[in-house]
């Protein structure tokens, strides 16, 4: 009887720190995401999702629109590599199973002025975490 309460704690403990690796290796793409776009580095920014990766976001024109992450990267291409543009990013949920999962982050800018919630799709390829969706909403009344 022991062995066998034993031996379930010993599953229980390998599958939750396998679950903690799996959340921080997911959370590990999100900060490039959040990093990327917060410091104009396109190349990080972009590494975050799959080449084929859509992103589905209302342009400046109001219109809704699909983009590569190629044509999201060239909105901060213009801005100082390396530099804070004021854009501040924070996980708020992450939810996993197996390959795949779902993400939700906040993203606000300079004092708050303005606050997005991104959600993603994301898939584990080739042993890393990828976004292969994205879309996001303005959120009416900036927190304080």
């Amino acid at each position: 009887m022991k062995q066998s309460i034993l031996l379930f704690i010993s599953l229980c403990a390998i599958q939750l720190s396998t679950a903690q690796s799996e959340h921080a290796s997911l959370e590990k793409t999100l900060q490039k995401y959040i990093h990327g776009s917060s410091y104009n580095q396109l190349e990080m920014l972009q590494n975050a999702f799959t080449e084929n990766a859509t992103l589905y976001l209302t342009g400046r024109d109001g219109n809704f629109k699909r983009y590569t992450p190629k044509e999201y990267a060239g909105f901060f291409k213009n801005k100082e590599a390396g530099e804070f543009n004021g854009r501040e990013g924070k996980v708020l949920s992450i939810e996993i199973v197996k390959d795949i999962a779902i993400a939700k982050v906040e993203i606000a800018g300079p004092k708050r002025s303005w606050v997005y919630i991104d959600l993603f799709l994301l898939k584990k390829i080739e042993n890393e975490w990828k976004i292969i969706s994205k879309t996001a909403t303005s959120v009416d009344e900036a927190k304080k």
